[in-house]
Protein backbone atom coordinates (compact mmCIF):
# COMPACT_ATOMS: atom_id res chain seq x y z
CA UNK A 1 0.00 0.00 0.00
CA UNK A 2 1.43 3.37 -1.01
CA UNK A 3 1.85 6.24 1.41
CA UNK A 4 -0.65 8.25 -0.62
CA UNK A 5 -3.31 5.66 0.21
CA UNK A 6 -2.12 4.60 3.66
CA UNK A 7 -2.32 8.11 5.12
CA UNK A 8 -5.98 8.83 4.19
CA UNK A 9 -7.04 5.33 5.30
CA UNK A 10 -5.41 5.82 8.70
CA UNK A 11 -7.04 9.19 9.18
CA UNK A 12 -10.43 7.94 8.00
CA UNK A 13 -10.38 4.94 10.33
CA UNK A 14 -9.41 7.08 13.33
CA UNK A 15 -12.17 9.61 12.67
CA UNK A 16 -14.80 6.89 12.09
CA UNK A 17 -13.76 5.20 15.35
CA UNK A 18 -13.92 8.54 17.16
CA UNK A 19 -17.46 9.17 15.89
CA UNK A 20 -18.54 5.70 17.01
CA UNK A 21 -17.03 6.22 20.48
CA UNK A 22 -18.55 9.69 20.85
CA UNK A 23 -21.98 8.43 19.83
CA UNK A 24 -21.80 5.49 22.22
CA UNK A 25 -20.81 7.64 25.21
CA UNK A 26 -21.95 11.22 24.61
CA UNK A 27 -24.65 10.46 22.04
CA UNK A 28 -26.66 8.39 24.50
CA UNK A 29 -26.41 4.96 22.88
CA UNK A 30 -24.95 3.24 25.96
CA UNK A 31 -27.16 5.13 28.40
CA UNK A 32 -30.40 4.50 26.49
CA UNK A 33 -29.61 0.98 25.29
CA UNK A 34 -29.86 2.01 21.65
CA UNK A 35 -27.64 1.86 18.59
CA UNK A 36 -29.34 4.46 16.37
CA UNK A 37 -26.85 5.79 13.78
CA UNK A 38 -28.75 9.10 13.77
CA UNK A 39 -27.67 9.81 17.36
CA UNK A 40 -24.26 10.61 15.86
CA UNK A 41 -25.58 13.59 13.90
CA UNK A 42 -25.28 16.29 16.63
CA UNK A 43 -21.72 15.13 17.42
CA UNK A 44 -20.29 15.08 13.88
CA UNK A 45 -18.98 18.64 13.76
CA UNK A 46 -16.06 18.20 16.16
CA UNK A 47 -14.43 15.09 14.58
CA UNK A 48 -15.05 16.31 11.02
CA UNK A 49 -13.58 19.71 11.87
CA UNK A 50 -10.56 17.98 13.39
CA UNK A 51 -10.18 15.91 10.20
CA UNK A 52 -10.25 19.07 8.10
CA UNK A 53 -7.56 20.62 10.32
CA UNK A 54 -5.52 17.38 10.26
CA UNK A 55 -5.30 17.45 6.46
CA UNK A 56 -5.24 21.23 6.07
CA UNK A 57 -2.01 21.16 4.01
CA UNK A 58 -3.10 18.39 1.65
CA UNK A 59 -4.31 18.92 -1.90
CA UNK A 60 -8.02 19.19 -2.59
CA UNK A 61 -7.99 15.76 -4.25
CA UNK A 62 -6.34 14.17 -1.19
CA UNK A 63 -8.77 15.86 1.19
CA UNK A 64 -11.72 14.65 -0.87
CA UNK A 65 -10.36 11.10 -0.96
CA UNK A 66 -9.91 11.06 2.81
CA UNK A 67 -13.44 12.37 3.38
CA UNK A 68 -14.92 9.70 1.11
CA UNK A 69 -13.02 6.99 2.98
CA UNK A 70 -14.17 8.43 6.30
CA UNK A 71 -17.79 8.35 5.20
CA UNK A 72 -17.40 4.77 3.97
CA UNK A 73 -15.82 3.64 7.25
CA UNK A 74 -18.48 5.50 9.23
CA UNK A 75 -21.30 3.87 7.27
CA UNK A 76 -19.83 0.38 7.59
CA UNK A 77 -19.15 0.81 11.32
CA UNK A 78 -22.62 2.09 12.17
CA UNK A 79 -24.37 -0.49 9.97
CA UNK A 80 -22.34 -3.33 11.49
CA UNK A 81 -23.09 -2.23 15.05
CA UNK A 82 -26.80 -1.93 14.23
CA UNK A 83 -26.97 -5.39 12.68
CA UNK A 84 -24.93 -7.06 15.43
CA UNK A 85 -26.62 -5.40 18.43
CA UNK A 86 -30.14 -4.74 17.14
CA UNK A 87 -30.58 -7.12 14.22
CA UNK A 88 -31.47 -4.30 11.81
CA UNK A 89 -29.50 -1.93 9.60
CA UNK A 90 -31.70 1.20 9.96
CA UNK A 91 -31.04 2.35 6.40
CA UNK A 92 -33.01 5.59 6.66
CA UNK A 93 -31.15 6.68 9.78
CA UNK A 94 -27.86 5.65 8.22
CA UNK A 95 -28.56 7.70 5.08
CA UNK A 96 -29.50 10.73 7.20
CA UNK A 97 -26.26 10.36 9.18
CA UNK A 98 -24.09 10.09 6.05
CA UNK A 99 -25.81 13.08 4.45
CA UNK A 100 -25.20 15.12 7.62
CA UNK A 101 -21.55 13.97 7.67
CA UNK A 102 -21.07 15.09 4.06
CA UNK A 103 -22.47 18.52 4.85
CA UNK A 104 -20.45 19.12 8.01
CA UNK A 105 -17.26 17.74 6.40
CA UNK A 106 -17.64 20.31 3.61
CA UNK A 107 -18.30 23.08 6.13
CA UNK A 108 -15.29 22.06 8.19
CA UNK A 109 -13.03 21.99 5.14
CA UNK A 110 -14.22 25.41 4.03
CA UNK A 111 -13.62 26.79 7.49
CA UNK A 112 -10.10 25.38 7.82
CA UNK A 113 -9.13 26.57 4.33
CA UNK A 114 -10.44 30.04 5.15
CA UNK A 115 -7.66 32.50 5.87
CA UNK A 116 -9.01 35.37 7.99
CA UNK A 117 -6.90 38.29 9.13
CA UNK A 118 -6.59 36.95 12.67
CA UNK A 119 -6.49 33.38 13.96
CA UNK A 120 -9.02 34.28 16.63
CA UNK A 121 -11.72 34.50 13.97
CA UNK A 122 -10.95 30.96 12.83
CA UNK A 123 -11.22 29.58 16.36
CA UNK A 124 -14.43 31.52 16.97
CA UNK A 125 -15.94 30.27 13.72
CA UNK A 126 -14.96 26.69 14.63
CA UNK A 127 -16.56 27.00 18.04
CA UNK A 128 -19.74 28.40 16.51
CA UNK A 129 -19.83 25.53 14.02
CA UNK A 130 -19.49 22.86 16.72
CA UNK A 131 -22.00 24.44 19.12
CA UNK A 132 -24.48 25.46 16.43
CA UNK A 133 -24.34 22.05 14.74
CA UNK A 134 -24.86 20.30 18.09
CA UNK A 135 -27.97 22.35 18.85
CA UNK A 136 -29.39 22.16 15.33
CA UNK A 137 -28.76 18.41 15.20
CA UNK A 138 -30.76 17.78 18.38
CA UNK A 139 -33.60 20.00 17.19
CA UNK A 140 -33.72 18.13 13.88
CA UNK A 141 -33.72 14.72 15.58
CA UNK A 142 -36.45 15.78 18.00
CA UNK A 143 -38.62 16.58 14.98
CA UNK A 144 -37.76 13.41 13.04
CA UNK A 145 -38.45 11.16 16.06
CA UNK A 146 -41.62 12.99 17.15
CA UNK A 147 -44.57 10.57 16.92
CA UNK A 148 -47.69 11.45 14.98
CA UNK A 149 -50.81 12.37 16.92
CA UNK A 150 -54.35 11.18 16.31
CA UNK A 151 -56.36 12.84 13.55
CA UNK A 152 -58.70 15.66 14.48
CA UNK A 153 -61.77 13.49 13.94
CA UNK A 154 -60.46 10.44 15.83
CA UNK A 155 -62.95 9.02 18.35
CA UNK A 156 -61.92 9.54 21.97
CA UNK A 157 -60.29 6.81 24.00
CA UNK A 158 -62.35 5.85 27.01
CA UNK A 159 -59.99 5.44 29.96
CA UNK A 160 -60.70 3.82 33.31
CA UNK A 161 -57.91 3.72 35.87
CA UNK A 162 -57.17 3.40 39.56
CA UNK A 163 -53.77 5.04 39.17
CA UNK A 164 -53.32 8.60 40.50
CA UNK A 165 -53.10 10.20 37.06
CA UNK A 166 -55.33 13.21 37.80
CA UNK A 167 -55.18 15.37 40.90
CA UNK A 168 -51.89 13.55 41.27
CA UNK A 169 -50.41 15.99 43.77
CA UNK A 170 -52.69 14.67 46.52
CA UNK A 171 -53.12 16.66 49.72
CA UNK A 172 -56.35 18.13 51.01
CA UNK A 173 -59.22 19.32 48.85
CA UNK A 174 -58.30 23.00 49.14
CA UNK A 175 -54.73 22.32 47.97
CA UNK A 176 -55.93 20.15 45.10
CA UNK A 177 -58.33 22.86 43.90
CA UNK A 178 -55.60 25.48 44.18
CA UNK A 179 -53.15 23.42 42.13
CA UNK A 180 -55.68 22.35 39.48
CA UNK A 181 -55.92 18.91 37.93
CA UNK A 182 -52.13 18.52 37.91
CA UNK A 183 -52.21 15.63 35.44
CA UNK A 184 -49.56 12.96 35.71
CA UNK A 185 -47.09 13.01 32.77
CA UNK A 186 -48.57 9.78 31.39
CA UNK A 187 -52.08 11.23 31.22
CA UNK A 188 -50.79 14.53 29.86
CA UNK A 189 -48.90 12.68 27.13
CA UNK A 190 -51.96 10.63 26.16
CA UNK A 191 -54.13 13.76 25.99
CA UNK A 192 -51.49 15.40 23.77
CA UNK A 193 -51.58 12.35 21.47
CA UNK A 194 -55.34 12.21 21.00
CA UNK A 195 -58.75 12.72 22.60
CA UNK A 196 -59.19 10.98 25.96
CA UNK A 197 -62.34 10.57 28.01
CA UNK A 198 -61.41 9.73 31.60
CA UNK A 199 -64.40 8.07 33.30
CA UNK A 200 -65.17 6.69 36.76
CA UNK A 201 -67.51 3.96 35.54
CA UNK A 202 -68.09 2.09 32.31
CA UNK A 203 -71.67 1.18 33.06
CA UNK A 204 -72.90 4.47 31.59
CA UNK A 205 -69.80 5.42 29.53
CA UNK A 206 -69.41 2.76 26.87
CA UNK A 207 -66.77 3.76 24.25
CA UNK A 208 -68.26 5.29 21.09
CA UNK A 209 -68.25 3.37 17.77
CA UNK A 210 -64.70 3.12 16.50
CA UNK A 211 -63.34 4.12 19.91
CA UNK A 212 -60.87 2.23 22.06
CA UNK A 213 -60.92 1.27 25.71
CA UNK A 214 -57.90 1.78 27.97
CA UNK A 215 -58.15 0.03 31.32
CA UNK A 216 -55.13 0.89 33.48
CA UNK A 217 -55.07 -1.02 36.76
CA UNK A 218 -58.56 0.01 37.95
CA UNK A 219 -60.12 -0.40 41.35
CA UNK A 220 -62.66 -3.19 41.88
CA UNK A 221 -65.30 -3.02 39.14
CA UNK A 222 -68.99 -3.73 39.54
CA UNK A 223 -70.37 -6.77 37.68
CA UNK A 224 -72.21 -4.57 35.20
CA UNK A 225 -68.94 -2.84 34.33
CA UNK A 226 -67.21 -6.15 33.67
CA UNK A 227 -70.13 -7.15 31.46
CA UNK A 228 -69.88 -3.84 29.58
CA UNK A 229 -66.15 -4.35 28.93
CA UNK A 230 -66.67 -7.89 27.68
CA UNK A 231 -69.59 -6.89 25.46
CA UNK A 232 -67.65 -3.97 23.97
CA UNK A 233 -64.66 -6.11 23.01
CA UNK A 234 -66.68 -9.08 21.76
CA UNK A 235 -68.75 -6.73 19.65
CA UNK A 236 -65.66 -5.66 17.68
CA UNK A 237 -64.06 -3.12 19.99
CA UNK A 238 -60.38 -2.68 20.76
CA UNK A 239 -58.99 -2.55 24.28
CA UNK A 240 -55.64 -2.17 26.03
CA UNK A 241 -55.63 -3.61 29.54
CA UNK A 242 -52.88 -2.94 32.08
CA UNK A 243 -53.32 -5.46 34.90
CA UNK A 244 -50.45 -5.27 37.38
CA UNK A 245 -49.68 -8.31 39.50
CA UNK A 246 -47.71 -6.18 41.98
CA UNK A 247 -47.91 -2.43 41.48
CA UNK A 248 -44.84 -0.39 42.31
CA UNK A 249 -46.64 2.90 41.73
CA UNK A 250 -45.58 5.29 44.53
CA UNK A 251 -48.22 5.67 47.24
CA UNK A 252 -49.07 9.31 47.90
CA UNK A 253 -51.21 8.57 50.93
CA UNK A 254 -50.88 6.42 54.08
CA UNK A 255 -50.98 2.65 53.68
CA UNK A 256 -54.55 1.44 53.26
CA UNK A 257 -55.87 4.78 52.00
CA UNK A 258 -58.33 4.01 49.13
CA UNK A 259 -56.92 6.91 47.11
CA UNK A 260 -53.75 4.91 46.52
CA UNK A 261 -53.51 2.67 43.48
CA UNK A 262 -54.50 -0.97 44.08
CA UNK A 263 -51.52 -3.10 45.10
CA UNK A 264 -52.49 -5.92 42.74
CA UNK A 265 -54.83 -6.39 39.82
CA UNK A 266 -58.56 -6.57 40.57
CA UNK A 267 -59.43 -7.70 37.04
CA UNK A 268 -59.27 -11.43 37.80
CA UNK A 269 -63.01 -12.02 37.07
CA UNK A 270 -62.68 -10.45 33.62
CA UNK A 271 -59.44 -12.26 32.79
CA UNK A 272 -60.88 -15.58 33.98
CA UNK A 273 -63.85 -15.06 31.69
CA UNK A 274 -61.43 -14.60 28.81
CA UNK A 275 -59.49 -17.73 29.77
CA UNK A 276 -56.47 -15.76 30.99
CA UNK A 277 -54.56 -16.21 34.25
CA UNK A 278 -52.15 -13.54 35.45
CA UNK A 279 -49.36 -14.98 37.59
CA UNK A 280 -47.46 -13.22 40.36
CA UNK A 281 -44.53 -10.92 39.69
CA UNK A 282 -41.03 -12.30 40.07
CA UNK A 283 -39.77 -11.75 43.64
CA UNK A 284 -36.81 -9.50 44.30
CA UNK A 285 -37.02 -7.54 41.06
CA UNK A 286 -35.17 -4.27 41.60
CA UNK A 287 -34.76 -2.84 38.11
CA UNK A 288 -36.89 -2.20 35.05
CA UNK A 289 -36.71 -4.97 32.48
CA UNK A 290 -36.75 -4.27 28.72
CA UNK A 291 -39.50 -5.92 26.71
CA UNK A 292 -39.45 -5.80 22.91
CA UNK A 293 -42.75 -6.08 21.01
CA UNK A 294 -42.64 -5.80 17.22
CA UNK A 295 -39.68 -3.42 17.36
CA UNK A 296 -41.09 -1.28 20.20
CA UNK A 297 -39.32 -1.19 23.55
CA UNK A 298 -41.33 -1.23 26.77
CA UNK A 299 -39.78 -1.11 30.23
CA UNK A 300 -41.58 -3.27 32.77
CA UNK A 301 -41.22 -3.27 36.53
CA UNK A 302 -42.43 -6.11 38.78
CA UNK A 303 -44.58 -7.33 35.90
CA UNK A 304 -46.85 -10.33 36.16
CA UNK A 305 -46.70 -13.21 33.68
CA UNK A 306 -49.70 -14.66 31.90
CA UNK A 307 -49.51 -18.30 32.98
CA UNK A 308 -52.61 -19.31 31.04
CA UNK A 309 -53.62 -17.99 27.65
CA UNK A 310 -56.22 -19.37 25.22
CA UNK A 311 -55.28 -20.32 21.67
CA UNK A 312 -56.66 -17.01 20.39
CA UNK A 313 -53.86 -15.17 22.22
CA UNK A 314 -50.29 -14.55 21.13
CA UNK A 315 -47.70 -14.01 23.86
CA UNK A 316 -44.85 -11.49 23.78
CA UNK A 317 -41.93 -10.61 26.05
CA UNK A 318 -41.79 -13.91 27.93
CA UNK A 319 -45.60 -13.89 28.36
CA UNK A 320 -45.65 -10.51 30.13
CA UNK A 321 -47.70 -9.13 27.21
CA UNK A 322 -50.39 -10.81 25.14
CA UNK A 323 -52.59 -9.98 22.18
CA UNK A 324 -55.94 -11.75 22.28
CA UNK A 325 -58.77 -12.06 19.80
CA UNK A 326 -61.99 -11.99 21.81
CA UNK A 327 -65.14 -12.44 19.78
CA UNK A 328 -65.01 -9.92 16.96
CA UNK A 329 -62.67 -7.63 18.89
CA UNK A 330 -59.12 -7.49 20.15
CA UNK A 331 -57.46 -6.85 23.50
CA UNK A 332 -53.82 -6.19 24.32
CA UNK A 333 -53.05 -7.43 27.83
CA UNK A 334 -50.02 -6.15 29.74
CA UNK A 335 -49.12 -7.63 33.13
CA UNK A 336 -47.76 -4.31 34.34
CA UNK A 337 -49.15 -0.84 34.99
CA UNK A 338 -45.86 0.61 36.18
CA UNK A 339 -44.72 0.87 32.56
CA UNK A 340 -46.57 4.21 32.27
CA UNK A 341 -44.80 5.57 35.37
CA UNK A 342 -42.99 8.59 33.89
CA UNK A 343 -39.40 7.79 34.98
CA UNK A 344 -39.58 4.55 32.99
CA UNK A 345 -40.39 6.11 29.61
CA UNK A 346 -40.03 9.85 29.30
CA UNK A 347 -37.06 11.41 27.46
CA UNK A 348 -33.92 12.40 29.30
CA UNK A 349 -34.58 15.99 28.14
CA UNK A 350 -38.22 17.23 28.02
CA UNK A 351 -39.44 17.45 24.44
CA UNK A 352 -36.45 15.51 23.05
CA UNK A 353 -38.32 12.49 21.67
CA UNK A 354 -35.11 11.13 20.17
CA UNK A 355 -33.68 10.71 23.69
CA UNK A 356 -36.53 8.66 25.09
CA UNK A 357 -35.89 5.65 27.28
CA UNK A 358 -38.72 3.52 25.91
CA UNK A 359 -41.46 3.48 23.26
CA UNK A 360 -44.19 3.05 25.87
CA UNK A 361 -46.36 6.05 25.04
CA UNK A 362 -45.78 5.67 21.30
CA UNK A 363 -46.78 2.00 21.52
CA UNK A 364 -49.90 2.88 23.52
CA UNK A 365 -50.85 5.66 21.10
CA UNK A 366 -50.51 3.33 18.12
CA UNK A 367 -52.97 0.88 19.72
CA UNK A 368 -55.40 3.52 20.95
CA UNK A 369 -55.74 5.66 17.82
CA UNK A 370 -55.24 4.51 14.26
CA UNK A 371 -52.35 6.30 12.60
CA UNK A 372 -50.90 7.68 15.84
CA UNK A 373 -47.55 6.89 17.43
CA UNK A 374 -45.47 6.51 14.26
CA UNK A 375 -42.61 8.79 13.22
CA UNK A 376 -40.17 9.17 10.34
CA UNK A 377 -37.35 7.79 12.49
CA UNK A 378 -37.75 5.43 15.42
CA UNK A 379 -35.31 4.17 18.07
CA UNK A 380 -33.18 1.18 17.21
CA UNK A 381 -33.01 -0.70 20.49
CA UNK A 382 -30.22 -3.06 21.39
CA UNK A 383 -31.80 -6.46 21.79
CA UNK A 384 -32.63 -7.31 25.40
CA UNK A 385 -30.48 -10.45 25.17
CA UNK A 386 -27.44 -8.28 24.33
CA UNK A 387 -27.88 -5.82 27.20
Amino acid sequence: MTAALRRPMLRASIIAAAVAALTWVAGGQALLGRIDPALAIPLLALPMLFLAWWQRDETAAMRTRTCILTLAFLAVTQAALAVILAGAAAWLELLATIFAAVLVAWLGDQLVQWRPRTRVLSWLAGLLLVVGWFGAGHVLLAILYRPATASADAPPVTMLTGLPLRWSAGGNIAAMIAEGTNDDPALARLIASGPVSLVDSLADHVPPPGGTLLIAHPRALAPQELVAIDAFVRGGGRAVVLADALSGWPARHPLGDPRNAPVTSLLTPLLDHWGVTLGAASPGEEAALPADIDGARLRLFSAGRFDRLPKACRAFADRHVARCSIGAGEAWLVGDADLIFAPLWRPLVPGADHLRQADTMEWLSAHLWRGAGSALLHPLWIRASAL
